[in-house]
């Protein structure tokens, strides 16, 4: 019977063409691989059986990302659109998050979509930003409902919601493709429904931009109007071309002063990666470092929570948070709660701080240009740029994934390293030459 369902499977990943031909094989091989080990599960809900056989092929460290997502794919494909389950988001104290109406309960989908983004190790900042759109778009299908209670959720509800933020709120490309991603996540890993084509239908086409960037002379003005422990953080985002969470969640072991190095942890795409720390800033940061082991040690003098630890090493290395080295290197003035460990720490400093001092700045120095701290590291790519640094060396140094996203800035040194003239100078500089 089984093997008569994975055949009928594979005829419909056909006859549908939801997936290229040659791969229909592979993904009928993943469901095969799943019955295999979910039949051991049965007392779990779907996705918690989905979740527990991908951390078990992660953990086996023989299959690659890609087939992570492949698999991944399938198993949704064959419940989803296959076999049109409509549980699939599993039990919450007993009852179905998304009933057979598409009646959504949401506190319990708020509920596991915060246990799945930590599950697959998101950031904080996403959390929140996940969070928040979900919570917005459950307001939005309350509103467009005709009943009262609870609201009905279809993937025509989502492609819906994009569309008013685009044509009623007037949001950005980005804004709205962040929501896709959001209400995506909120589909496929809450609520076990595949939006299929709506994804294509509704994700915004964004333009090309180019970066604002300062001369030099304007980001020395910029940084003259700043002082204290504000323009050092300027000064290492700029030196090293950081980007400004970054910069807040430096600590004492990722500064390299012998190799003048600084290493970023976990960056965007929970990536590492080293970059430039300038010689200039160096007896600053060391002073800077005096000043902050004070800070440590009263803490310690006071048992102080120590600070937050990535992943679960604070299990690992239960004394680790305390050590000098895991210490933030732009400390919070104020203790802080943990939403996560809700324990009372010091947490690092955050950045609407350094944005403000930068806006003030920029403002002091009289520049009309859109100023903000992320302009000190397209900056930094520019000027590097006009110094001769290879490319591939700067994709580097920021971090990106793709040498294209660097490239943006070449379009900017064209212009500062070699500025056309326009023709109406040309034409009247040889007017005034020509002879009378």
């Amino acid at each position: 019977e089984v093997e008569r369902s994975l055949a009928d499977f594979g005829v419909f990943l056909l006859k549908e063409q939801l997936v290229p031909e040659n791969h229909v094989s592979f993904m009928v091989r993943w469901v095969r691989q799943f019955f295999g080990v979910s039949k051991h599960a049965t007392d779990k809900s779907l996705e918690d059986q989905l979740q527990g056989f991908l951390e078990q092929l992660e953990a086996g460290g023989k299959v690659t990302d890609w087939q992570l997502r492949q698999a991944e794919q399938s198993i949704r494909l064959y419940y989803v659109n296959f076999r049109k389950v409509t549980d699939w988001g599993g039990a919450k104290d007993g009852g179905l998050i998304r009933d057979e109406e598409g009646r959504v309960d949401e506190a319990a989908a708020m509920v596991r979509l915060v246990e799945r983004l930590r599950v697959k190790h998101y950031s904080y900042r996403t959390e929140q930003t996940y969070v928040d759109w979900v919570r917005r778009f459950f307001e939005y299908a309350r509103g467009v409902s005709d009943a009262d209670g609870p609201p009905v959720v279809q993937p025509e509800t989502a492609r819906n919601f994009l569309a008013h933020l685009a044509l009623k709120r007037q949001v950005s490309a980005s804004t709205q493709n962040q929501a896709l991603s959001a209400l995506l996540y909120l589909f496929r890993e809450v609520l076990g429904l595949d939006l299929g084509d709506v994804e294509m239908g509704v994700r915004a086409r964004k333009g090309t931009r180019l970066p604002t960037v300062l001369s030099v002379p304007e980001t020395c003005s910029l940084l003259d109007q700043m002082s204290g422990t504000l323009r050092l953080m300027a000064e290492v985002i700029y030196g090293g071309g950081l980007r400004v969470s970054e910069c807040c969640r430096l600590r004492v072991k990722d500064l390299d002063f012998d190799n003048s190095l600084i290493f970023v942890r976990a960056g965007k795409g929970n990536k590492d990666r080293s970059t430039l720390m300038a010689e200039s800033v160096k007896p600053l940061l060391k002073a800077h470092l005096e000043r902050i082991r004070k800070l440590y040690d009263q803490d310690r003098a006071s048992n102080v929570a120590g600070v937050m630890l990535p992943d679960a090493l604070s299990r690992k290395y239960p004394n680790a948070g305390t050590e000098w080295g895991w210490f933030w290197v732009f400390p919070g003035r104020q203790l802080s709660n943990d939403p996560r460990a809700n324990v009372v720490r010091r947490h690092h400093a955050v950045d609407g701080s350094i944005q403000r001092a930068v806006k003030d700045a920029a403002r002091k120095a009289e520049l009309d240009k859109p100023v903000s701290v992320h302009t000190l590291r397209h900056s930094f790519a520019t000027h590097l740029l006009l110094n001769g640094v290879d490319i591939r060396q700067i994709q580097e140094y920021l971090g990106h994934a793709k040498v294209e996203t660097t490239m943006i800035y070449t379009h900017v040194v064209k212009d500062l390293r070699n500025p056309a003239r326009s023709p109406l100078d040309i034409m009247r500089e040889s007017r005034e030459t020509r002879p009378t």
